[in-house]
């Protein structure tokens, strides 16, 4: 079996702290295809997944999922090969022992961009569905709660020290949706 394509085991693989001593999610993915994982700060296995472009994938995940995105492991691979990736990914979960919460019932929360109406407080959703409101102002609604949601986010990872210019897309902001850009 040729080396690009064996699996290599997740224990053989080192941790990378997720972000370096400057602040930043190191580059060394930037740019590569191939599988990784994601863990907590004490080492669990939060999520398995794979990319075309593992360092933005990391970003994407740090911002979505700040308070379980610590250490992660990579092996890349030469060319976009699903059925190798897929394979990687589903033998990382078989040698954890069980499927990672974010695998599993938290897949949407990795994966997809935050629902701001998921998370709006209790005032936001009462003014948002206030049945008095025009759709323009239902959107101004949606991007304050969308900014609310953004700084939180950001307050956390400025309390680890991230230095990592991070850009929201506005224009998802408006369909109330928050996501890198």
């Amino acid at each position: 079996m040729p080396a690009e394509t064996q699996v290599t085991p997740l224990n053989s693989l080192e941790y990378s702290a997720y972000l370096n001593a400057e602040g930043l999610v190191p580059t060394e993915p930037s740019g590569k295809i191939g599988a990784y994982a994601i863990f907590s700060e004490d080492q669990t296995l939060q999520y398995v997944g794979y990319s075309r472009d593992i360092f933005l994938s990391l970003k994407q995940h740090l911002v979505r999922r700040p308070h379980d995105c610590y250490w992660f492991k990579t092996q890349f691979v030469d060319k976009p090969n699903r059925t190798l990736l897929e394979a990687i990914r589903n033998d990382w979960m078989a040698e954890n022992g069980s499927e990672p919460l974010g695998n599993g019932p938290d897949q949407t929360k990795w994966e997809q961009a935050i629902d701001v109406k998921a998370a709006m407080t209790p005032e936001e959703l009462n003014q948002y569905n206030d049945p008095q409101l025009d759709e323009r102002s239902q959107v101004k609604v949606l991007k304050q709660s969308a900014r609310r949601i953004e700084a939180e986010i950001l307050a956390i990872l400025s309390e680890r020290g991230i230095q990592e210019p991070l850009r929201f897309n506005p224009k998802l902001k408006e369909t109330g949706l928050l996501d890198l850009k």
